[in-house]
């Protein structure tokens, strides 16, 4: 996947490194060159310093090939504008655009372009929003400790029983539902293409699972 990550701050720099060690192609615009900075040395995307509403930084970027872009740059008003141009100019299938003022996000949702709250969010989540895996974090209380994700079952996975996906000894299901429909919890129970699944688990279970997924998409491509 072709991905643009516009602002190389602390959330950019983390979420380009992340991206581009799975194996994206990624390039990351900022105005300030020092912030490439905040890349590790081994990143292997671009980076371009320009201005990101010049329409030579865009065709630097190559937006025209681009999958997908995020707008995660210390301005609200920037990030949605960013996100709102490469969807309706540049026909960007997947925008994402980073908040930072609460008191912000209603003008930014006005826009009908996902939002992220850096503060609660992070990295991790903006991209859970632009890749296809089907394990998303729906919510997160740091303080708490407290993660659930959300699972929709691929279709690779219809008929199989759910404990083959999520063993009862590493997983904790929290609900699953079918066509909105809610289902008894039973080990014997098989899945079905679209079923939606709430669970909890250690990370380490979780980045398990989430690298089981993956490699099951990349086989039935």
């Amino acid at each position: 996947m072709r991905v643009i990550v516009v602002g190389c701050g602390g959330v950019g720099s983390a979420l380009a490194f992340q991206l581009s060690q799975k194996g994206h192609q990624v390039t990351v615009i900022d105005q300030n060159e020092a912030a490439f900075d905040n890349l590790p040395i081994d990143f292997k995307g671009r980076v371009i310093e320009g201005d990101v509403l010049a329409r030579n930084v865009w065709q630097r970027a190559e937006i025209e090939n681009a999958d997908a872009l995020a707008a995660v740059t210390d301005s609200d008003s920037l990030n949605v504008l960013v996100a709102h141009i490469a969807r309706t100019e540049y026909q960007v299938a997947r925008v994402v655009a980073r908040n930072i003022d609460p008191r912000q996000q209603s003008l930014q949702e006005a826009f009908e372009i996902p939002i992220v709250g850096a503060a609660s969010w992070g990295a991790q989540r903006v991209e859970e929003l632009l890749t296809d895996v089907p394990l998303r974090v729906v919510m997160l209380d740091s303080q708490a400790g407290l993660i659930i994700y959300h699972l929709e079952v691929p279709a690779q996975w219809h008929g199989h029983p759910i404990q083959e996906l999520l063993p009862e000894s590493r997983y904790e299901t929290l609900a699953w539902t079918r066509h909105g429909q809610t289902l008894q919890l039973s080990s014997a129970q098989k899945l079905e293409s679209g079923d939606k699944i709430y669970l909890m688990a250690i990370p380490e279970e979780i980045e398990a699972l989430r690298l089981r997924l993956s490699e099951e998409q990349e086989k039935s491509v």
